[in-house]
């Protein structure tokens, strides 16, 4: 199943993606793709009545709606750092023996086609196609990555937008670099465990204004996502709906020679096998 949210900020309503024509409305179901969706057992509550409304012709056209980030604001963004050994040898730096931990505001989640604003001051925004992990009930302490994969609600494709002179020139601490609005595209859906054979096994890449600058695969993370949430849940407390980007392949603007940065204008379009594309303009500060 892919759940998404449509309709204007503000005014999004829960959807489920039937083909790239029609959608199941599950707003006489569901409040909104949220924790208290996620937390309540939602994915299969909802997942019979879109059978049925599917098999039944209860289906509706897209109209052009905007098509939003398809879990609401979460509680919390958790970032994995330098999560690909290629990514890390391009920047220069040692793979870790840890995952590297770093925070997003909720803020930063935005629509997979809204746009990408630069922040005041800005001199070195960046690209990285992510998968994100959608967590489906509250877990701490998880003792396997059994116990982790039963805790994954499903998987959205991430755009970790980065501004590398916050991240790396004004204290070394990540989280500025990370955290301006729009910096966290997400979508176009959540495609829940079931649909995904191998998550491990996803093509991903990324363009910038037409020109291949990301080329991957989930198969060359360090630390694969059922371990990522394992070892989070020893330090903190997972929410339903919260998000995990969980890194990103060789690729990025910071990584090339000489560095290539994002600029007013640009445009962004990136995916990952079977879990849709994005595209975002790039606009100047407010």
């Amino acid at each position: 199943m892919k759940l998404m949210r449509i309709g204007a900020p503000g005014a999004e309503k829960p959807v489920a993606y039937v083909d790239d024509e029609t959608y199941v409305d599950l707003s006489d179901l569901v409040r909104d793709i949220d924790e208290e969706f996620f937390g309540s057992g939602g994915i299969e509550r909802v997942r019979p009545v879109v059978a049925e409304r599917v098999a039944a012709g209860r289906v509706s056209s897209f109209a052009g709606e905007r098509v939003a980030a398809p879990i609401a604001r979460p509680h919390q963004v958790l970032c994995i750092g330098l999560n690909y050994r290629d990514h890390a040898a391009e920047t220069g730096q040692e793979v870790p023996s840890e995952p590297i931990l770093f925070t997003k505001p909720p803020n930063t989640v935005v629509g997979p086609y809204d746009d990408v604003r630069l922040p005041r001051g800005a001199t070195k925004t960046d690209w990285e196609v992510e998968l994100g992990i959608v967590i489906g009930r509250r877990t701490s302490y998880l003792e396997s990555v059994e116990e982790a994969r039963d805790a994954i609600a499903g998987w959205v494709l991430v755009n970790d937008v980065s501004e590398r002179a916050f991240q790396m020139e004004r204290g070394g601490q990540w989280s500025k670099g990370k955290s301006a609005e729009t910096f966290n595209p997400t979508g176009p859906w959540l495609v829940t465990p079931d649909e995904v054979v191998d998550v491990l096994a996803l093509d991903m890449w990324l363009d910038v204004n037409g020109v291949r600058r990301q080329t991957g695969t989930t198969s060359t993370m360090v630390f694969d996502p059922y371990e990522i949430v394992r070892y989070l849940s020893q330090f903190l407390v997972l929410e339903p709906g919260d998000l995990i980007d969980t890194g990103t392949p060789p690729g990025v603007g910071m990584g090339l020679r000489p560095q290539v940065w994002l600029q007013e204008g640009d445009v962004i379009e990136l995916g990952i096998e079977g879990l849709g594309q994005q595209r975002q303009r790039v606009v100047g500060p407010r």
